[in-house]
């Protein structure tokens, strides 16, 4: 597998985790115990940290690159595997 190919599958990978990871851990003020400022929605989330975030999408997207590379070298699932419409 070239770099570039690495690269942008891994880019992949880190965009998906950091969607599935933006929930985890946020607050709204309510559950926070801070009064809500006059403009901001109810389930607005109290004091977001992107750059937490970020490092739990690197963190969950080169668990998940790792097994996908070893897939990949190692031939564990294949798309004869894959192939249920037999």
């Amino acid at each position: 597998m070239k770099l570039g190919s690495i690269l942008a599958i891994y880019a992949l990978f880190w965009t998906m985790s950091l969607f599935v990871v933006l929930p985890l851990g946020v607050r709204t003020d309510e559950e926070a115990g801070v009064a809500r400022q006059t403009g901001h929605a109810e389930s607005a989330p109290h004091g977001f940290s992107f750059p937490r975030a970020a490092l739990r999408a690197t963190i969950l997207s080169a668990v998940l690159f790792g097994l996908f590379y070893l897939n990949y070298v190692y031939g564990w699932i294949g798309p004869n595997q894959l192939d249920w419409t037999r």
